[in-house]
């Protein structure tokens, strides 16, 4: 249940598929309809791979080649175009010549190539003139100015970290770091004395493990930071395969709350061309981050809580606890390994430096450091002496959470940093770009439109791309002065004339109280495109309950939120609700269930929908379904125990079921350390003997981020208490459900178009296979 069970990284499960272990039997009423093949085509149109290639020039994020050149792609209905932007003199360019780049790609022996489909998703101008390219994760250097021709650039199997001067790259090999001379290939091992579960870099939160390296490259590229991760105590974790014959074991170490040994990690800094290795003086730390359950919370590796020195000679870096209660800021010679403590800081639920990134920063050159704390209720930066350890002043105070810090620029003491709930009258979940001083004084708020707010900024902080957009208005780029905000010319404006001719129709927001009948929730509501409202519509709650994101994955401009609007056109109201316990809003907010797990946000699901069917006569209050993935599978089996009156039907899939069954990291983060029983109040096996509706339990069999034993507590104690139940296994998958995700979705409406309308399902829908699988 974290960001990889969460909504980022939730897609493709959620437009999931499986095979079936046992088929729900029918139950469709006497006087329900018919849908034919036509009604769930219709629903389709609806799904993802069918509305996103109908927006055109919707230009979200821009790659900056330099202080005033980036480069974007800008989609139509011929295609995808690779342009350059040129914020000093205005005006675009072609990036490349697309026919030229295709041509050359393919002699290099890259396939299906098309000029119009390049999926680019890295370029850059080298040295010495030519392109390097990166083209379905392989990378190329190309002369494209004369003959076009490409050359695959030298690899090895590992994946590895590029140095800042991208001449190296570092990758783990048998339990040791080495790296890569990306010119010539040439391989040097920097480690010898790694071995199996006390590897260098290794990464291994438990819920993932990959064979990416976790480190973090000095400036000059000369020294790696990195960790000896010690396993060799913790627990493990078992799956095997299907197939004929023997099957496959799969192990891996997965430690989980209680355990008395989890995942230790020893602090190293490597000097790369001598190979010395230099241990910090300090004492093994936790495997934890000051924002996620993992040292190495986003999409592109990292060690978030890592930070060098521009000259390279000294790191920061900040200890985290097992429960993720106290927080130690340190500062580390790199050459000596001499390590010191500035500050702390507690918590007394659980410590977090942000929403999406870790908002900390090291300014060795001014002897302070810019903390991110939410000691006010609210996440707000502070400046620290580095020489004393002792606070100085808050650089941002007051309501609303810096999300992301940007950029700081130390020589004008200027802070750049995104922000929701800051500004009166806009939803507070819409992010906005700001600067201040980092001696304080009143932020200047320099996006006003009251939007979402996707940022992109020149590498020497005068410019930046601004998108924006809202659930219903479609996304407009700008380009800004980083000083004042002011528009300096339009990048791209969205047009969603192709896509609203097939019907479409966004989202409504909507807005309810809380169980305490003062704060308000935001939500978002989909309605048939055919909606009547003289006739009444079940309801489905698609629910994801935190604690690290909602059920809204986003308040911006989606063509399609996961398969909503597509549920929705087979005859119901489907709505996903932020409720309290989720972020982005107060820290009392996001704490309301801390060591109460088993809440999952329901009692705000349940009075929402009340609420909603008390506003609109055309929800039928009797008919109410749920469903959710991981997180959200959890949350729909629980609901149907603890309102076992209220929701009818649920679908539940890959749901961490009770968290003493998954990592430990996730559950001692927000239940608590655990101590006797203080488990029991979030176990869904404790209270599946409530259960009344119809339910669906779906997992795929080699989970590894959630392993399907979850789901067998609740099955075993379902058969214990004799009550029907329908479940899905899905052979073979992980987390997400991959080239059978088709078939989950097919069968998901099924359910509810059977159990909770009442109506019958064409035989054996096929929907098509999801493009980019």
């Amino acid at each position: 249940m974290r960001s990889t069970i969460g909504m980022s990284r939730l897609y493709g499960a959620v437009v999931g598929g499986l095979l079936a272990m046992a088929a729900s039997p029918g139950s469709a009423m006497a006087d329900g309809r018919a849908l034919t093949a036509q009604d769930y085509a219709q629903a389709e149109r609806y799904m993802a791979y069918n509305t996103m290639p109908l927006v055109d020039h919707a230009v979200s994020t821009v790659h900056w080649l330099d202080g005033t050149h980036f480069w974007y792609v800008d989609h139509d209905a011929s295609g995808d175009h690779y342009l350059q932007g040129d914020a000093a003199k205005g005006g675009t360019t072609p990036l490349f010549d697309q026919a030229k780049l295709a041509a050359a790609l393919t002699k290099a022996g890259a396939k299906s190539i098309d000029a119009n489909k390049l999926r680019v998703t890295d370029y850059r101008v080298m040295s010495d003139g030519r392109d390097q390219i990166e083209v379905g994760q392989k990378s190329y250097l190309c002369d494209l100015k004369t003959a076009g021709e490409c050359a695959a650039v030298k690899s090895g199997k590992e994946p590895g970290v590029l140095s800042p001067d991208r001449k190296q790259e570092a990758f783990i090999r048998h339990w040791n770091l080495w790296v890569r001379d990306v010119a010539t290939g040439k391989e040097t091992q920097l480690t010898t004395d790694g071995v199996e579960n006390f590897g260098y870099a290794t990464d291994n939160a438990g819920w993932k493990h990959t064979d990416n390296a976790i480190l973090e490259w000095s400036p000059d590229s000369k020294r790696i930071a990195t960790f000896q991760q010690d396993q060799r105590q913790d627990g493990d974790m078992y799956l095997v395969t299907t197939k004929v014959g023997h099957p496959e074991l799969q192990a891996w170490k997965y430690p989980l709350p209680g355990d008395q040994h989890v995942t230790m990690i020893e602090r190293v800094v490597i000097d790369v061309p001598t190979r010395r290795i230099v241990r910090l003086k300090t004492p093994p730390d936790q495997h934890r981050s000051t924002l996620c359950d993992d040292v190495s919370c986003g999409d592109n590796g990292g060690w978030d809580d890592v930070k060098w020195a521009p000259d390279s000679k000294t790191l920061a870096f900040v200890s985290t606890s097992r429960d993720h209660k106290h927080e130690t800021f340190r500062i580390a010679d790199a050459n000596t390994g001499a390590v010191r403590t500035v500050f702390h800081e507690d918590a007394p639920t659980y410590f977090e430096s942000g929403n999406g990134s870790v908002n900390w920063r090291y300014l060795p050159g001014s002897k302070e450091a810019v903390w991110y704390s939410e000691r006010s209720n609210w996440g707000n930066l502070y400046l620290y002496d580095l020489d004393n350890g002792q606070l100085k002043h808050a650089i941002t105070t007051g309501d609303g959470n810096v999300t992301e810090i940007v950029k700081i620029d130390p020589a004008t003491r200027t802070v750049w940093f995104r922000a929701v709930g800051r500004a009166s009258g806009v939803n507070p979940y819409y992010q906005q770009f700001w600067k201040v001083s980092l001696d304080g004084g009143q932020p200047v708020l320099l996006t006003p439109e009251p939007a979402d707010h996707l940022i992109s900024m020149s590498d020497d902080g005068k410019y930046f791309v601004d998108s924006y957009s809202t659930t219903s208005t479609p996304p407009v780029a700008v380009l800004r002065d980083a000083n004042d905000g002011r528009v300096v010319s339009t990048v791209a404006k969205a047009d969603i004339t192709r896509l609203l001719a097939t019907g479409w129709q966004p989202p409504e927001q909507f807005t309810v109280k809380a169980r305490d009948g003062k704060t308000d929730l935001y939500g978002l509501m989909f309605k048939p495109t055919h909606f009547d409202p003289q006739k009444k519509y079940p309801i489905v709650d698609y629910v994801y309950p935190g604690p690290q994101t909602g059920s809204v994955d986003s308040f911006a401009f989606r063509p399609s939120h996961y398969d909503n609007q597509s549920l929705a056109e087979l005859g119901f109201v489907v709505v996903a609700l932020n409720g309290m316990g989720t972020p982005w809003r107060s820290k009392a907010f996001h704490d309301t269930w801390y060591g109460n797990m088993g809440d999952n946000t329901l009692p705000d699901q349940v009075t929402a929908i009340k609420q909603l069917g008390q506003r609109y006569p055309w929800i039928d209050l009797d008919r109410v379904g749920v469903w959710g993935h991981s997180g959200g599978g959890n949350t729909t089996a629980d609901a149907m125990f603890r309102y076992p009156d209220f929701f009818k039907v649920g679908w539940a899939e890959s749901g961490n079921h009770d968290n003493r069954e998954y990592e430990d990291d996730w559950g001692e983060k927000y239940q608590g350390l655990l101590v006797g029983n203080n488990y029991d109040n979030q176990a869904n096996q404790l209270i599946a003997k409530n259960l009344k509706g119809k339910l669906m339990l779906v997992h795929g069999s080699i989970d590894d981020n959630v392993p399907p034993y979850s789901t067998l507590l609740v099955v075993d104690a379902l058969i214990k208490a004799n009550k029907d139940f329908d479940m899905l296994l899905l052979p073979n998958e992980h987390h997400g459900y991959a080239d059978d995700s088709p078939y989950v979705t097919r069968r998901r409406w099924d359910y509810f178009v059977r159990n909770l309308a009442g109506d019958t399902p064409p035989k054996d829908y096929a929907l098509k296979p999801w493009p980019w699988r």
